[in-house]
């Protein structure tokens, strides 16, 4: 009587059909994402800014901080100037290239800062649960998000001092609580699933079972979180810039050419049009792009 032999040729299809349905899915998501045509535009924005980031160097044609034209003091678009020039000669479309790499360091700092901080705090509690969860850090979360943001960050910027860094800082503890509380609620909905279960059951440790297994499933609503934060920390670098507690008036900050052009909108009007109009595509390209990114993760 023969024995059967077992079927190695579905054993080695199984890891070939699972990368397909894994492959199937990301393309599923794709299309979900290219079919919403504003989270497109909003990618499409996203990217020209970190573009031009990256390459402001090349495309500005001046220096912008010392590149000054004092013969052609607060000129309106034209000329050598596309966009004419500020209170000190200096070139306004140089200045708002240089501020878009100033706005994705503080989206980038401020919202790194916040991640770093939140997801872990958010994932251990929301995991071990108990007295500290509840009465310990989920009231400090309470406290913090008791306050606005913006004025948060304007007690911390003065209590800090005044710099971009430190306004970074500031920005980017307001961030903290939002990031704790939804890792903290997607941990609490995943920690009791089967598949946890079964790690528990196979003699996985706690803190391999939170990085390896709870975490991953997590990730979904803290990306989106990530993309509309960074939209918020550019409107607060750009607030704070304003009122003079983020970038120092020299650098090319957004925020701070606002507060310049405001002791010249009757002479020249253009000056806070441009940082308005580059502060207002940003954030809306952000919040475009989370928009899609969320439509794109959702299960439904």
């Amino acid at each position: 009587m023969s024995t059967p032999t077992p079927n190695l040729n579905a054993a080695a299809i199984a890891p070939q059909e699972m990368a397909f349905q894994r492959e199937s899915q990301w393309r599923m998501m794709l299309g979900r994402f290219t079919s919403n045509k504003l989270a497109v535009l909003g990618g499409i924005i996203v990217l020209i800014l970190v573009l031009t980031a990256v390459f402001a160097p090349y495309i500005a044609p001046y220096d912008p901080i010392y590149s000054q034209d004092y013969g052609n003091v607060l000129q309106p678009p034209g000329g050598n100037h596309i966009l004419g020039t500020d209170n000190l000669g200096r070139d306004t479309f140089s200045r708002i290239v240089f501020g878009a790499r100033l706005s994705i360091q503080a989206a980038l700092i401020s919202v790194g800062l916040a991640v770093v901080v939140g997801v872990p705090i958010g994932l251990i509690t929301g995991y071990v649960g108990g007295f500290w969860d509840e009465w310990v850090v989920m009231r400090v979360v309470d406290a913090l998000q008791a306050f606005p943001s913006l004025i948060l960050a304007l007690a911390m910027a003065a209590a800090l001092g005044g710099g971009f860094y430190n306004a970074m800082i500031a920005i980017g503890v307001g961030f903290i609580p939002s990031f704790i509380r939804i890792t903290r609620a997607q941990v609490m909905a995943v920690r009791n699933l089967e598949y946890v279960q079964a790690a528990r059951a196979i003699g996985s440790s706690d803190l391999r079972i939170m990085f390896l297994h709870v975490l991953p499933n997590t990730l979904g609503p803290v990306i989106v979180q990530v993309t509309l934060s960074m939209a918020s920390a550019v409107i607060a670098e750009a607030g704070l810039s304003y009122l003079g507690l983020g970038a120092s008036p020299e650098q090319p900050s957004w925020g701070g050419m606002l507060h310049v052009a405001q002791g010249y909108l009757n002479v020249e009007p253009l000056m806070a049009v441009w940082p308005g109009l580059a502060i207002f595509f940003v954030v809306l390209g952000f919040n475009l792009f989370g928009d899609g990114i969320r439509e794109m993760l959702s299960p439904q």
